[in-house]
């Protein structure tokens, strides 16, 4: 709801820069307008450096995926009705005024913004700000314009077509959101190896690589390099570096099988090791600058690294208490990464994901989860989740009468009504 009352906001932020729909603001005041900071003070140099860090649009990406699994979770139709909808649609007419299509390529493209990285504002040299087509930002993107139309048959009849007169959305519109759903460019480029990854943004490939080994030596913490760089009269532009997560958020977000689906519908094809070859990739060029990238390299490696997957879950989980970022603690706890161990345990090491109405874990925990037990709640229905041995015990409160779940462990699926428990064998067994 702080979103949908200041949708009007967003509408105008989007219309003064020359779009239509909504624009969300990078960082968001109590009115809703861009507080973003023009410049920034590097306390490596003491001096005062532009930051263009409000072109990370991807923050209408964000809140759209948050709407629509909100509902995926909870069932809450009245707010799918009367707000959320109106949110979703509105930032899919953004991104469809952003993006430009490129005949030569039959693809649609989207220029001049920035990816979850930071470290990347520009290309070196240039006068222009952003990137051009910055991985994460396209697929997400191609994702909304195809969830968008699943949205509006969710309406009611009427509903739907009151929401489209008052927004004047029209049929070619909905043309086009389909269209982009089918032609969202994605770079991708070879690495050492000679394997396919996907490319952080257009060009990646052509940025020199840097000597790790030599900062790690001459600093005791290199998380900012953005700052250190900047600071010796570098510029982080040039490198292939990232100060957290950005091509990996895709793996992280989606899991594997839906993100393959999205590719394929772009006329993309995804190898079965493409996560394993982008998380070796990026890993090695990922100075972790914000703790939420633990939180995302620790998720993507479950399946793949338990041990490193273990070692940065217990990072992002200190980070405020043990302030591993040396003194960011004091100026405020961070909340995305508190909850972000929490949705690891559930999302991550479990695998839970909604399918057909019902939830669904694929679990691949680490031995030290054994004994684990934790709340859930389910479209209003209340669970109990536990972990011992090899056996996932899901567990439904006595809430009422006809509260009933269904829920599948790997290939077993039941519908445990309320009062009951249902125990699953894990197959795959812990790490």
């Amino acid at each position: 709801m702080y979103r949908y009352r200041r949708l009007d906001e967003a509408r105008a932020a989007a219309r003064w820069a020359g779009f239509r729909g909504a624009m969300y603001p990078w960082q968001s005041g109590s009115n809703g307008a861009e507080e973003t900071q023009v410049v920034h003070l590097n306390p490596n140099s003491g001096k005062w450096d532009p930051d263009l860090s409000r072109n990370q649009r991807h923050v209408g990406a964000a809140i759209f995926y948050n709407i629509y699994h909100y509902y995926q979770a909870s069932g809450d139709l009245e707010f799918l009705l009367d707000n959320g909808a109106e949110m979703m649609l509105e930032i899919a007419r953004f991104w469809a005024s952003i993006a430009h299509y490129n005949p030569d390529r039959d693809r649609y493209e989207i220029h001049g913004v920035m990816g979850p990285d930071e470290f990347h504002e520009k290309y070196p040299g240039s006068e222009e700000e952003g990137l051009r087509n910055n991985a994460y930002t396209n697929v997400m993107v191609a994702w909304m314009c195809e969830t968008v139309r699943e949205v509006l048959d969710l309406l009611p009849a009427r509903r739907r077509t009151a929401l489209r007169g008052a927004l004047g959305i029209t049929d070619d519109e909905l043309r086009t959101w389909d269209e982009m759903s089918r032609k969202m460019f994605v770079p991708f480029h070879t690495d050492t190896e000679g394997g396919t990854v996907i490319s952080q943004f257009e060009g990646y490939e052509d940025l020199e690589e840097l000597d790790w080994e030599t900062y790690r030596e001459k600093y005791e913490k290199i998380q900012r390099l953005d700052r250190i760089l900047k600071a010796e009269g570098d510029d982080p532009d040039r490198y292939k570096l990232s100060k957290q997560a950005d091509v990996l958020m895709l793996f992280f977000l989606f899991p594997q099988e839906e993100l393959r689906e999205i590719f394929e519908r772009l006329g993309y094809e995804l190898d079965p090791h493409i996560a394993e070859r982008n998380a070796d990739y990026y890993a090695r060029r990922t100075s972790h600058g914000s703790t939420l990238s633990f939180v995302v390299h620790a998720h993507v490696l479950a399946d793949l690294d338990p041990e490193a997957s273990w070692e940065m879950y217990l990072t992002a989980l200190e980070s405020d208490v043990g302030d591993v970022q040396g003194g960011t603690t004091k100026e405020g706890i961070h909340l995305g990464v508190m909850a972000g161990t929490l949705d690891l345990i559930q999302r991550g090491y479990l695998g839970s994901k909604i399918r057909d109405g019902g939830l669904r874990f694929d679990p691949k925990p680490p031995k030290k989860l054994d004994g684990l037990h934790f709340p859930m709640v389910f479209r209003g229905v209340s669970l109990e989740v536990s972990l011992g041995g090899d056996e996932l015990t899901v567990a439904v409160q006595d809430d009422g009468p006809d509260q009933s779940v269904e829920v599948g462990v790997e290939d077993e699926v039941r519908r445990i009504k309320a009062g009951e428990s249902h125990a699953f064998r894990i197959r795959s067994g812990v790490r």
